[in-house]
């Protein structure tokens, strides 16, 4: 069995495996995806048709059908779109599509997006890597390829395609104050290679260019640092509450105790005030493309 580039898995009589595993943790995201195993289920026994007969009309295999029906497979939106034609459901499981469309990323990255979704201000300072509402595809795909023990490319794939979702912050109507502040190192790490590096410094100019969206970058050369406790960042919400987070500070979870929060919306600030500002960021970002 082989890998392309989407993810899919291919077995000897064709795509094989067209979804994402079930994260046997997210108990809510299971129950969705078994009961909408259950309803393809009920179509095709209602259509009078056996699985292997549904798979060769689908394209798929067999397992492949047993998998989704069963629950132990989330299916893509292209699937239930071939599903409601061949079974003639008249759009019935086609409309389920956005049943499944939250439960196909993990629960914790789901649980964020939500958040990112409810937010009308966001601050963030990033040490390692370009923070990932800012992240092209294939730097986000390089950057989950890299860790270590190694994700499957299931995972993967799964894992950009729930981090470009969450990007749709960027065209909200409201739009949301966002601010960001990169280490210069995430901008000079070559990570995936110097053409995905490149890309990823010209979307860094493009999202600079936006209204509502200031970049900053924390200069290597500062002799005073408020950020050195690692990466962190604070959402803020339109009922005045608050969700905040620091590397390595309350177990690295969410807060949102006052006092908690203080101290972090403290450190963004101060790291905000020490850095360049947007003007000179984007200067500077011009310098290092300019560079390679």
């Amino acid at each position: 069995m082989s890998v392309v580039g989407d993810g899919t898995e291919r077995g000897d009589a064709g795509v094989d495996e067209p979804g994402w595993e079930v994260d046997p943790d997210d108990e809510p995201g299971a129950a969705v995806v078994a009961a909408v195993g259950r309803q393809i289920k009920a179509w095709r026994e209602a259509a009078g048709m056996r699985a292997a007969e549904f798979g060769t009309a689908m394209g798929y295999s067999e397992g492949l059908i047993y998998k989704v029906e069963g629950g132990r497979r989330i299916p893509r939106p292209e699937f239930m779109d071939g599903a409601d034609g061949v079974l003639g459901a008249g759009g019935k499981l086609a409309a389920m599509k956005a049943d499944i469309a939250e439960v196909r990323y993990p629960k914790k990255i789901r649980e964020l997006a939500k958040m990112e979704a409810a937010a009308v201000e966001l601050s963030a300072y990033g040490s390692h890597n370009i923070h990932g509402l800012l992240q092209t595809e294939e730097y986000a795909r390089a950057l989950f390829g890299m860790r270590r023990p190694a994700y499957s490319q299931d995972e993967v794939e799964r894992l950009v395609a729930a981090r470009m979702a969450r990007q749709s912050i960027f065209s909200r109507s409201p739009a949301p104050e966002l601010s960001f502040v990169q280490e210069e190192v995430t901008l000079r790490r070559h990570l995936g290679g110097r053409m995905v590096w490149r890309r990823q410094l010209e979307r860094l100019l493009e999202v600079s260019e936006l209204r509502h969206v200031e970049i900053q970058v924390m200069p290597t050369s500062r002799d005073e640092h408020a950020g050195m406790g690692g990466e962190m960042q604070v959402l803020k919400f339109k009922d005045g509450s608050a969700v905040g987070r620091s590397e390595g500070d309350f177990g690295s979870r969410p807060v949102s105790d006052p006092k908690y929060l203080r101290i972090i919306e403290l450190r963004c600030g101060i790291i905000r005030a020490q850095a360049l500002n947007p003007g000179e960021s984007r200067a500077f970002i011009e310098q290092v493309l300019g560079e390679t």
